[in-house]
C-alpha cells in the first residue's frame, strides 16, 4: 500500500477526526480554569488525562481507518461522547471548584495575618475546554454522519487494485 491511498476519495473524511483528536490532546495542556489571572493547566487532574487518552484513541482510530480503508465511525461516536461528557462536566463542576478552592486559600491567609477576609477572584473557563469542547463536538458529529447517513454499506469494499498477499 502506497501513501497515496491514504489520500483516496472514500477515506479523506477520516482527517477530519484525527486532527480534532490532536486538537483534543492539546487543549488538556491549554488553561482549563483562570482564577484572579492565574491559569490552571488541565493536565495535573484526572479529567485532563482522560481528554488526552480519548483524544490518542480518536487520532489513531482515524489513522487506522485511513490506513486499512475500514469504517471507525461508531467507535469514534462512543469516544466523542466520553470526551464530550468529561469536558461539559469539567465546564460545569471546575470554574466553581477553583473559586472555593481560592476563597479556602484567601480565608486560611486572613486568619494566619490576622487581617480582615477578601473576596475570592472570580474563577472563569479558560481556553483548553472550549478548545476541547470544540474537538469532541467534531468528533461526535462524525461519528453521527453514520447514523444520519445511514450508509448502505458501512464499510469501503477492497478495490481490485489492492495486492492481497
Amino acid at each position: 500500500m502506497s501513501a497515496g491511498g491514504i489520500f483516496r476519495p472514500g477515506m479523506r473524511g477520516y482527517f477530519v477526526p484525527f486532527v480534532a483528536g490532536i486538537a483534543l490532546i492539546v487543549s488538556a495542556f491549554l488553561p482549563w480554569v483562570v482564577v484572579g489571572g492565574v491559569s490552571m493547566q488541565g493536565v495535573p487532574d484526572v479529567p485532563a488525562l482522560w481528554v488526552i487518552g480519548l483524544g490518542a484513541v480518536a487520532a489513531v482510530l482515524a489513522v487506522l481507518s485511513l490506513i486499512t480503508r475500514k469504517n471507525s465511525r461508531h467507535p469514534l461516536l462512543i469516544v466523542g461522547l466520553m470526551a464530550l461528557g468529561i469536558l461539559f462536566l469539567s465546564w460545569r463542576i471546575l470554574p466553581r471548584t477553583a473559586g472555593e478552592r481560592a476563597l479556602t486559600i484567601s480565608q486560611a491567609f486572613a486568619i494566619v495575618e490576622n487581617t480582615e477576609m477578601k473576596d475570592a477572584p472570580p474563577a472563569f473557563v479558560g481556553a483548553g475546554i472550549y478548545v476541547g469542547v470544540l474537538a469532541a463536538c467534531t468528533i461526535v458529529a462524525f461519528g453521527m454522519t453514520i447514523v444520519v447517513k445511514r450508509v448502505s454499506r458501512p464499510y469501503t469494499v477492497p478495490s481490485p487494485d489492492d495486492d492481497v498477499d
